[in-house]
């Protein structure tokens, strides 16, 4: 698929409300920390754009460790599915849901 990564993320959280996905990113050459839930991505860690539309995750980005974490996302009681998935591992989850 040649989707970008951000897109087929935010589907993922689509198709798997019950879902946040807490990515750990390195977006020029800084790390970065989004949460994407329910179609839309955040950054925890640098100010994100009013427009849903801009992605949080840059084309360049590159993929550290994805968590799954049962939504609502609470940073003080996370409840997590899996912790540190690679972009590969991810890869087959995206493709279960279809995205």
């Amino acid at each position: 698929m040649n989707r970008p990564i951000a897109l087929r993320l935010e589907q993922y959280t689509l198709k798997r409300p019950q879902e946040v996905l807490l990515v750990a990113a390195e977006v020029a050459g800084e790390l970065d920390e989004i949460a994407i839930f329910k179609g839309f991505s955040s950054s925890l860690m640098r100010s994100t754009a009013f427009d849903p539309d801009v992605p949080v995750l840059s084309t360049d980005a590159r993929i550290v460790a994805i968590d799954r974490l049962v939504a609502p996302y609470r940073p003080d009681h996370p409840q997590y599915i899996q912790k540190g998935l690679s972009w590969e591992e991810m890869q087959g989850l995206l493709a279960e849901v279809g995205v």
